[in-house]
């Protein structure tokens, strides 16, 4: 009994120092964008400079266009989210409900996808943009994300939790497969398209190495690409930097804390079953 007593203030302890360790660096980031210039760099180091410079988070647009970066970013976020619920829940309802021949066998090849390094695809995928001429746009970030082999899997780990039953009462009253799809399966798989919508938020709006790759002008560039260009050769304005580097965090933060309960219960949810 004694080892048990002490288990739980033991972890509990453990879960707070990671999570001071894991929160320190994003603290650290709000103490900086609140200094001065001068007093970024001073030693000892110091949390907070003599006067809190919240002028930061307003003059950080007089040299870049952030709240353009922003909009764009959000542009292709919700694109992006949308466009990968409909394909991924679709296509998991089929792999999940539908019978027809070698399903399982599509449904592994859709699968080994995941297998195959984003590096592979780049070079394939930045040819087929400049040959439809999409390079420097949007839709360069957007068309290759539009379907998603994991939100698929996830998805139909989750559809095949569904009781049949509620899907052979929907084919007496006469309801077709997209009407089950529709009616039955989506209403049910909240949990779990929210979490799946979390994941591809997260995914699509943290990605630097896309924009980096298909963006060159400064009006279409991602808040990742632009705080990447915030960085001078020969200077850094460090507090507007982490000035707008706390604005690009806090609305992925504001999403993630409001939809927890959602997330860890179709994330549990989504893993019940397998096949």
């Amino acid at each position: 009994m004694k080892p048990r007593i002490w288990m739980k203030p033991t972890a509990h302890l453990f879960l707070l120092l990671g999570s001071v360790i894991m929160l320190f660096p994003f603290i650290w980031s709000v103490c900086t964008s609140l200094k001065s210039v001068n007093e970024v760099f001073t030693y000892p180091p110091r949390f907070f400079g003599e006067e809190l410079k919240f002028s930061n988070y307003t003059n950080m647009s007089d040299r870049f266009p952030i709240v353009q970066f922003f909009f764009n970013t959000l542009k292709i976020t919700v694109i992006v989210v949308v466009s990968q619920l409909i394909t991924s829940s679709m296509a998991g309802y089929v792999f999940a409900r539908l019978r027809f021949r070698f399903r399982e066998g599509l449904f592994g090849l859709y699968l080994a996808t995941l297998m195959v390094p984003a590096q592979v695809t780049m070079i394939p995928t930045f040819l087929l943009m400049k040959y439809y001429g999409l390079l420097d746009s949007h839709w360069s970030l957007i068309l290759p994300s539009l379907v998603s082999a994991f939100g698929t899997f996830l998805l139909r780990q989750f559809f095949s939790t569904i009781p049949e039953a509620l899907e052979e009462a929907a084919k007496i009253d006469g309801c077709t497969p997209f009407g089950i799809y529709w009616r039955i399966f989506i209403p049910l798989s909240k949990p779990a398209l929210a979490t799946l919508g979390i994941f591809i938020m997260l995914g699509t709006w943290n990605d630097f190495v896309n924009p980096l790759v298909y963006i060159n002008s400064m009006s279409k560039m991602t808040l990742t690409l632009g705080l990447a260009n915030m960085q001078g050769l020969y200077s850094t304005d460090w507090p507007a930097l982490m000035a707008a580097t706390v604005l690009t965090v806090l609305p992925i933060l504001i999403v993630f804390l409001s939809a927890q309960d959602i997330f860890v219960r179709g994330v549990t949810l989504s893993g019940l079953k397998e096949g």
